[in-house]
């Protein structure tokens, strides 16, 4: 499209006459003729940074990811005539431009490849750095979670030998995020510790801060510390909310989950109607809304209902969905408890009636509860029934008298020693 038409001088005029054009498809041509201006004048590569930055802005509203791929192909020749830092600024700044187009993971992904390939060559190891961070980013989202760390592994130990205190941080984050997702606990602790170490020696942007407190609160809500949790999602939230960041629903929604695992589903309604709380009205803050609804009423029925209504808000975030589940089972548990409890002998058919669910979904559950000693009981399958055992009560003689035994023995063993010491 820019090869067919003539250069443009690189000036302001050019630059104004793109911004007065009747389409964006007549400014990004302009724009292109721009760029095609050979003087390297420090006026001219002025102007055409400038141009670079609206060409970007035009091509992500117009959702042209490709082109802005190629883009980035085509400044080359720029790079070198203008200093690193500028480089850096203008390549992360396009990769950011195609992250914004929605449906563009696997585009961004080739693209980062593409750029540490190129940085790789003409030996930039700053830009290589924050684009293959960048890309273990990308691969963690995408869930190829062995090439993200084989990245991370070694450009972590690159990064501490250069002692990048800010990139570090960033790199610690990843990590912990990606061995929270690969359920290694342990480790996702000791990479959060360690971007903790590192941030504490430097100053730490908001956002960032708002990221470390985030994953906080994730690590301690799966230490079921929820309490603590809370605090962590309390801070990242108020963070995240002066930024007017969209993570900062999602801070709010795992404070409500908190609210709830504590049994303290009542004060989700307080903190929804605070000033803070009522920017966020919409899908996610309601499905919360209407699980804390279920669980102060302890109905299976509304948490179920809650859980189909709001699928995306709940089950397909990873996070709220593993706890709801604990939560939803911790729920059957009581609800079955409470059914069974005047009976010796019940129909399990019966059982699932009273509590709407069906019965292969009641009869699992109940041999669970009984393996897991949560009450004495057997299911006899012939019959289709539940047989409760009454709870044996021990007598409190008896510890007593192991205990009384067992000291003896120790007297006896002592004196038995002294003895043998006589004798010798």
């Amino acid at each position: 499209m820019s090869a067919m038409q003539s250069s443009l001088p690189a000036t302001t005029e050019s630059i104004a006459m793109a911004q007065e054009a009747k389409d964006a498809s007549e400014s990004i041509s302009i724009l292109y003729r721009v760029l095609e201006d050979p003087s390297s004048s420090s006026d001219a590569v002025r102007v055409k940074e400038l141009a670079i930055t609206n060409l970007t802005n035009y091509l992500t509203k117009e959702n042209r990811a490709e082109e802005l791929r190629n883009l980035l192909t085509q400044l080359r020749p720029f790079f070198a005539l203008i200093p690193k830092a500028k480089t850096a600024k203008i390549v992360r700044g396009i990769i950011d431009a195609v992250s914004k187009i929605p449906g563009t993971s696997d585009l961004q992904i080739s693209l980062c490849k593409e750029m540490v390939e190129w940085t790789r060559a003409e030996k930039r190891t700053f830009l290589r750095q924050r684009v293959e961070a960048r890309l273990a980013a990308l691969l963690l989202e995408s869930q190829e979670y062995t090439e993200a760390l084989t990245l991370l592994s070694g450009l972590i130990k690159e990064v501490r030998r250069l002692d990048d205190k800010l990139l570090l941080v960033d790199i610690d984050l990843l990590e912990s995020k990606l061995h929270f997702s690969l359920r290694n606990l342990p480790k996702a602790k000791a990479s959060l510790t360690a971007a903790r170490t590192a941030a504490n020696a430097i100053y730490v942007p908001p956002a960032q801060q708002g990221t470390i407190d985030l994953q906080s609160g994730i690590l301690h809500a799966e230490e079921k510390d929820y309490k603590t949790a809370y605090s962590y999602f309390f801070e990242a939230f108020e963070g995240f909310n002066a930024l007017e960041d969209a993570k900062a629903i999602f801070c709010l929604k795992y404070m409500l989950l908190c609210k709830i695992m504590v049994n303290q589903a009542d004060d989700v309604a307080g903190i929804i109607s605070s000033k803070a709380g009522l920017q966020y009205v919409g899908p996610d803050v309601d499905a919360m809304k209407a699980v804390a609804d279920a669980y102060s009423k302890r109905s299976l029925k509304y948490f179920e209902t809650a859980l189909r209504d709001y699928k995306a808000q709940l089950e397909e975030d990873p996070i709220v969905h593993r706890h709801l589940s604990s939560l939803y089972d911790t729920l059957l548990e009581q609800n079955l408890c409470r059914l069974i409890e005047p009976y010796s002998r019940v129909e399990i058919a019966h059982v699932a009636e009273m509590i709407e669910l069906p019965i292969d979904h009641v009869e699992k559950k109940l041999s669970q509860m009984i393996l897991d000693k949560k009450f004495s009981g057997t299911l006899d399958q012939g019959a289709g029934c539940l047989i409760i055992f009454e709870d044996s009560k021990t007598e409190a003689i008896f510890p007593a008298t192991l205990e009384t035994i067992s000291n003896v023995g120790k007297v006896v063993e002592s004196l038995y020693n002294r003895s043998a010491k006589i004798m010798a």
